[in-house]
């Protein structure tokens, strides 16, 4: 067994079409599959990923068509985010900013912000996105996912966010210097940052 998977998303079954598509996450590497299926199914089940295939109560429900892996994906602190986190057009790498610590201290445990905020938040998201749905959606099911990794650290998220928030405000107080190339803009563009991206395009290699 590679891991429990929640369901994300799924289409709607309908009379043309006896099978329907479903990506869901597992939070704790990341990882995502999206495969196929006649099975009824609701977001937030648990699916099991063994191989190729694909479990939902020990029963096989389908074949993996996609499978995705955080351990595919490369970090770099090399770059001015706007938004503390970002990625590539081609999403082969995660940045975060390279003001924003790496780490900080979250009610007397050391919380590695490149994986909570990186591969936990950021990349799912990522993925949702070039699965076609728009920002806002993938946002909050990345935030979802998010939590779920901080709470296993035995952290609060209220008291994560409170130490996250502080940092974020630091950074976005920074003019950008030097933003990473292709960078994907959709989450500057969905919230209409006009001053954000023509900072991006300003500190942008040609």
């Amino acid at each position: 067994m590679d891991g429990r998977f929640k369901v994300i998303v799924q289409e709607k079954k309908t009379f043309e079409k006896k099978m329907k598509e479903i990506i869901a996450i597992e939070a704790h590497e990341p990882k995502l599959i999206k495969f196929e299926s006649g099975d009824e199914l609701k977001d937030g089940d648990l699916l099991e990923l063994r191989g190729e295939d694909v479990y939902y109560s020990d029963k096989l429900i389908g074949k993996a068509n996609t499978i995705k892996s955080a351990k595919d994906i490369k970090a770099s602190h090399d770059f001015d985010i706007k938004y503390t986190g970002g990625y590539p057009i081609d999403g082969s790498t995660i940045f975060l900013d390279e003001h924003f610590p790496v780490e900080i201290e979250v009610e007397n445990k050391k919380v590695n912000t490149m994986m909570t905020i990186g591969y936990h938040h950021e990349l799912p998201e990522k993925w949702l996105s070039d699965e076609k749905f728009e920002y806002p959606y993938a946002h909050e099911k990345a935030t979802g996912i998010e939590k779920e990794y901080v709470e296993s650290l035995g952290i609060t998220w209220k008291g994560y966010c409170s130490v996250v928030d502080r940092n974020l405000r630091n950074v976005y107080s920074k003019t950008l210097e030097k933003s990473p190339p292709s960078l994907d803009l959709a989450p500057y563009l969905y919230c209409r940052d006009r001053e954000a991206l023509n900072e991006i395009r300003d500190s942008s290699p040609e």
